[in-house]
């Protein structure tokens, strides 16, 4: 078993890591907000303003676009002032001949058939799969890996829009149904329903009000634990604090009006609940958390006892204790512990005082990431400078062997039981498409289960680490991909993406659109910031809190690297980052508007001082602080807040905020007022234009025709601010 979902919990919690773009020709003398070309006229509508001031710690803080805040659902003059800036931004990116060439060719690149890695439970093989430009993918199963595929679940067929998705799936280990969690435009609620194997018809189950939540089946299949909130008024639903998350058992066959009611924290009704099955059936382990800082503690009860209650096997939100697996009452957690870089240990559950646990893996000099309990087997991975190696130890910590990976790049999987023969895990790259292995976890033998034929020769591109210094001396990496004839003049145009927070580190992958802008002549540029957990627990922390400074230095400082190599310059260089990293992006805009030509930060947490007062915002008060908490961490949000950092007059450079109308994870408030503030603030002659998408949420289960569209829209702006021309031929 692999707990991925809590190990990378803070992805649920916080933001997504988005993808990237760059590019274009500035005249002689043009600033950065400024390339020289001809200006499309905008004429931004007008956005009215409220006196409204609050105070906080005795200071005076003024919000005048506070209404912005409503809910777009329920508010006529939010949905107006959505649909007017709407109609200015694309006709603005209507006008921009190059974009209709950018959509063909970015559809032409997606359309090559994608595998998910393949999960084996009740004899079964079961794995995702698209044919290209299906909207959302399907699930397929397979009895033997030599057999048949047969289509499972085709959420296609779900909505006319595609924006109904398959959030994720859970098979029964008596190989008799299939659980899997439903979600609508973008929404992180979700609605459980059930699949009959064995007719392959929808059960009459249907269970609601669930997030942040997997569906952990008991041994027997009789039915799954489920994490859930209290019903919510629906004109509440998307922007309501989340709180009195409790665990329930769902009967299969049974309404959700029935369903037992397992564990609870009323007293500390802001605590969440992550259930999980051990592979044996014998061991519920709850992930008791209240933020998004890798900080549990963890509930016990016995399942071979139908007496039994849960009790705290660890207590104190102290460390980080993600469940790996079991070998009978020995329970596996990868822990921060007294190990910045993680170690991997066991509890025996009838002695688990923290003096009686066993150091199976202890700290290495690079972050174990991930940890796997397979055929007898720990595979280990860990990330060596953001890249991915892979180790294989016996069941008592002793090595014996590694998995062999092609290059710079990323491997992930690794899941199955501890009395599996196989495992399977996908390796991607920048310049190389996700590919699907099998791993023999008796031999090592590796082969390929499925490897996409991608329209494009990856030995035309390079993948490269670089390191640089920050403001403060502090040693960066920075991958850097881009065609190999690229010839560096100082003036290429040069994509920066970074994230920058919640311990999610951005190790290499693949992605179309990243393909496209390399394509079409750019640099694209990862740099790795502190705030991320490529180096572990302490430089986590330099990157949160009164120390958040430190990642816009960070990513300021690769700008700068990236014009003092002569790869780029201010005017040709853009930057683009999602969730926390559209914070990152706005805030460096704000702070540094010389060094870049254009910006693109997507549902960014905008507004630092109110962040915490809508859907799963309060989680992050971890990471970033909260303005209520003290005079000090209120003066360290508010002096980067990139809504209250907008200042009049200044030369800024073009800027396309994305977000999306039903977004309950970053409220689209956050965009809508910075945007507002932005284009009052703007005095330069570049465009401060937003995108506001329909029926999409923060990211996940978008229908791959609205990505095609928003990636081109992003990269058509990018050409058109950056004064790119696109190589001759393209898209011909």
């Amino acid at each position: 078993m692999r707990n991925n979902a809590m190990s990378k919990f803070a992805i649920v919690l916080c933001g997504l890591s988005l993808l990237t773009a760059c590019g274009r020709d500035e005249a002689p003398g043009g600033s950065a907000g400024d390339t020289g070309t001809d200006a499309i006229d905008i004429n931004y509508p007008e956005t009215r303003t409220v006196e409204h001031v609050d105070s906080y710690h005795g200071v005076e803080v003024a919000d005048p676009y506070r209404w912005l805040e409503d809910d777009v659902r329920e508010s006529e003059a939010v949905k107006t002032w959505v649909d007017t800036q709407n109609e200015v931004t694309f006709a603005y990116l209507e006008s921009i001949e190059e974009r209709e060439i950018i959509e063909k060719r970015m559809t032409e690149l997606w359309d090559f058939e994608r595998y998910g890695t393949p999960s084996k439970e009740g004899g079964r093989y079961f794995y995702s799969y698209n044919d290209g430009l299906q909207n959302q993918s399907v699930i397929y199963m397979q009895a033997s890996l030599d057999a048949e595929p047969e289509l499972l679940l085709d959420p296609n067929t779900w909505s006319e829009d595609g924006t109904v998705a398959l959030a994720s799936y859970f098979p029964s280990p008596d190989g008799r149904h299939v659980a899997y969690l439903v979600q609508d435009g973008g929404s992180d609620w979700r609605t459980a329903e059930v699949i009959s194997l064995e007719s392959g018809e929808r059960l009459d189950d249907r269970l609601e009000w669930l997030k942040f939540t997997g569906l952990a089946w008991a041994g027997d299949g009789s039915g799954f634990f489920y994490s859930r909130y209290p019903e919510t008024d629906d004109d509440e639903k998307f922007q309501t604090l989340n709180m009195n998350q409790a665990v329930y058992f769902h009967t299969i066959g049974s309404p959700q009006s029935d369903d037992r009611l397992v564990f609870a924290n009323p007293d500390n009704p802001e605590w969440g609940h992550f259930a999980t099955v051990s592979d044996d059936g014998e061991h519920l382990l709850i992930t008791v958390w209240k933020g998004t800082d890798d900080r549990y503690q963890i509930v016990h009860r016995d399942l071979t006892n139908p007496d039994a209650e849960p009790a705290y096997l660890i207590e104190g939100f102290d460390n980080d204790y993600t469940y790996v697996g079991n070998v009978g009452k020995a329970l596996y957690f990868r822990t921060n512990r007294d190990a910045p870089l993680n170690r991997l240990i066991a509890i025996d559950v009838d002695n688990p005082e923290p003096s009686a646990w066993r150091e199976i893996i202890p700290e290495a000099e690079d972050v174990l990431d991930g940890v796997s309990l397979v055929g007898g087997r720990i595979i280990a991975d860990y990330m060596q400078d953001a890249q991915t190696v892979v180790k294989i130890f016996d069941l008592d910590g002793k090595q014996t062997g590694t998995v062999d990976l092609p290059g710079i790049g990323t491997a992930i999987g690794f899941n199955g039981k501890v009395d599996d023969p196989e495992t399977f895990f996908a390796y991607t790259s920048f310049d190389t498409p996700t590919t699907v292995n099998r791993l023999d976890v008796v031999t090592g033998e590796v082969t390929v289960f499925r490897q996409p034929d991608v329209d494009f020769d990856s030995s035309d591109y390079i993948v490269r680490q670089v390191f640089y210094r920050s403001k403060d001396g502090t040693r960066v990496p920075m991958f850097l991909s881009h065609r190999k004839d690229l010839e560096f003049n100082g003036d290429t145009p040069t994509m920066l993406y970074g994230y920058g927070g919640f311990n999610i580190s951005q190790t290499p992958a693949f992605s179309i659109t990243r393909l496209a802008w390399m394509e079409m002549g750019g640099v694209y540029a990862v740099a790795n910031l502190r705030g991320g957990g490529e180096y572990g627990k302490e430089w986590h922390k330099a990157g949160t809190k009164l120390n958040k400074q430190n990642v816009f230095d960070d990513f300021i400082a690769a700008g700068e690297y990236l014009v003092e190599e002569g790869y780029t310059s201010p005017s040709k260089l853009a930057i683009f980052g999602g969730s926390n990293g559209g914070l990152l992006v706005g805030a460096v805009t704000n702070q540094r508007p010389d060094l870049f030509g254009a910006a693109i930060p997507a549902v960014g947490v905008m507004d630092m001082l109110r962040f915490h007062k809508f859907t799963a915002g309060r989680f992050w008060v971890d990471d970033y602080g909260s303005a209520d908490n003290s005079r000090e961490e209120f003066d360290a949000l508010y002096a980067y807040s990139p809504y209250h950092n907008a200042k009049p007059g200044e030369n800024y450079p073009a800027i396309m905020v994305t977000t999306a109308d039903t977004d309950d994870r970053v409220v689209p408030g956050h965009s809508f007022k910075y945007a507002a503030a932005m284009q009052a603030a703007q005095g330069g002659d570049a465009p401060v234009l937003i995108r506001i998408e329909t029926r999409a949420g923060h990211g996940a289960g978008k229908p791959t025709e609205k990505i095609i569209e928003e990636y081109a829209d992003r990269w058509a702006f990018l050409v058109e601010n950056l004064g790119m021309q696109l190589p001759e031929g393209y898209g011909s």
